[in-house]
């Protein structure tokens, strides 16, 4: 049975989101097509945003979950 790949958009907005949340610096973002560019700076965008809002470590469990399991 084939393993259906995951959506490269979804894939690049979970990447994107994860780094901000760590805190790293927007320009880690990967070049390449700008349409996946543009992706993983919205996730970054929310991570930073998360991470301000207080949602790291523990407190911030039911969010990434949310972000990984149904972005």
């Amino acid at each position: 049975m084939k393993r259906q790949k995951r959506d490269r958009m979804e894939r690049a907005y979970q990447k994107g989101y994860m780094a901000g949340v760590q805190g790293r610096s927007k320009s880690l973002c990967p070049d390449g097509k700008p349409e996946l560019h543009q992706e993983w700076m919205n996730g970054w965008r929310d991570g930073r945003s998360d991470q301000w809002d207080g949602y790291t470590g523990v407190s911030g469990i039911h969010r990434i979950n949310e972000v990984l399991l149904h972005h």
